[in-house]
């Protein structure tokens, strides 16, 4: 496995590949340097998304999730750039109670990656894996544009 990161308004963030594949990204420091092609790709379309240039990831991810997470994760990878979900959408469309939603949702390995940040709680903001935690979380919908955001 190789891992890189860069910095972002929201602090660093680093992204790791492994065969080829996305497989985590996460908060925190690491080399800007790499020579995998996979993670220059992943920190080049990072760095269009905090730009504003990019608004949706054409990377090769692999969450390794099954079950009802894995649905949670490739649900979250379909909420467009600037909209939100509520846990209880989400509960509605898998058939599974809101709160492993968002135990789904605070175990996904890929943030930002996979927007888990687009999803809401029905009258609060959530939580947020990210330093900062829901500030950090309101950074991204702001820049984002999400739409109906009450904050």
């Amino acid at each position: 496995m190789t891992r890189a990161g860069l910095d972002t308004p929201v602090g660093p963030v680093w992204v790791e590949a492994r065969d080829g594949l996305i497989v985590a990204s996460g908060w925190g420091p690491a080399s800007h340097e790499t020579e995998d092609p996979t993670l220059a790709e992943a920190l080049r379309q990072c760095d269009e998304y905090f730009t504003g240039s990019r608004k949706a990831f054409d990377l090769p991810l692999a969450h390794g999730r099954s079950g009802l997470q894995g649905q949670v994760l490739d649900a979250l990878a379909a909420i467009p750039f600037g909209e939100t979900r509520t846990y209880g959408d989400l509960a509605r469309d898998l058939g599974a109670p809101a709160q492993a939603i968002g135990q789904a949702c605070g175990a996904n390995p890929l943030p930002i990656l996979i927007p888990c940040h687009r999803v809401l709680g029905a009258a609060t903001l959530g939580g947020f894996s990210a330093p900062g935690g829901v500030e950090t979380k309101v950074a991204l919908l702001r820049h984002e544009g999400a739409a109906g955001l009450l904050i």
